[in-house]
């Protein structure tokens, strides 16, 4: 068994964990819960244990460099080979790792979803579909509020400043042009329903041994 991979990439609340978990889901219910698993690309943010929390503020999330994507790859090499791993747990409240890990056995599917995913060469060669979330930056920016408030603590200051100096910038400058590598187009959000259909009938399309 030889897994296919699903990306889906896109400005950040632009929908793309909901489209991510609701084919996630639906192909579970469908073809069987050992039939497909979902990754994270904010798993695989690096280690910030050895800095103080002053200083884990200051990075920024958005660019790259924020990622560990050489980890991510090689997670993403041993399940092409049958291989389970390891992947690391985050915590938005602290900034940084937990000592936890999830253990993720190989399926014949795997959905990852992530702002910079395109935007990775050596990603994109590991991905047999990818999905681009297009979703106007107003829209994001309220549910990214709306979410970094209630979910993770934050205050309406400190949302708005983030997103200023860092998450619309870093969008222009590498999320958006990596629109250009994607398969698929998504407008309207994570309830596209015309969109959910076609990407579940490519999955079983690209994975027969589901079917």
């Amino acid at each position: 068994m030889t897994p296919i991979i699903i990306g889906i990439a896109g400005a950040s609340a632009s929908g793309k964990s909901l489209l991510s978990h609701t084919i996630f889901n639906e192909l579970k219910a469908e073809l069987g819960e050992h039939n497909i698993a979902i990754m994270n690309e904010d798993a695989y943010y690096k280690d910030q244990s050895h800095m103080d929390m002053e200083d884990r503020i200051k990075t920024n999330y958005d660019h790259p460099n924020a990622f560990d994507h050489s980890l991510l790859v090689h997670h993403l090499d041993e399940l092409l080979v049958g291989r389970s791993v390891q992947i690391p747990t985050y915590d938005y409240k602290i900034h940084t790792r937990t000592n936890q890990t999830i253990l993720m056995a190989p399926r014949p599917v795997i959905i990852i979803e992530g702002i910079l995913l395109l935007v990775n060469k050596t990603i994109r060669k590991r991905l047999n579909t990818s999905i681009y979330m297009d979703t106007a930056l107003d829209i994001c920016f309220i549910r990214r509020l709306k979410r970094d408030m209630e979910e993770r603590e934050r205050t309406l200051e400190s949302v708005i400043l983030q997103y200023t100096s860092t998450v619309r910038p870093m969008y222009l400058e590498f999320v958006e042009p990596s629109k250009q590598f994607a398969d698929i187009i998504v407008p309207k959000g994570g309830k596209n329903r015309v969109a959910i259909d076609m990407i579940k009938a490519r999955i079983k399309q690209l994975s027969p041994q589901t079917s």
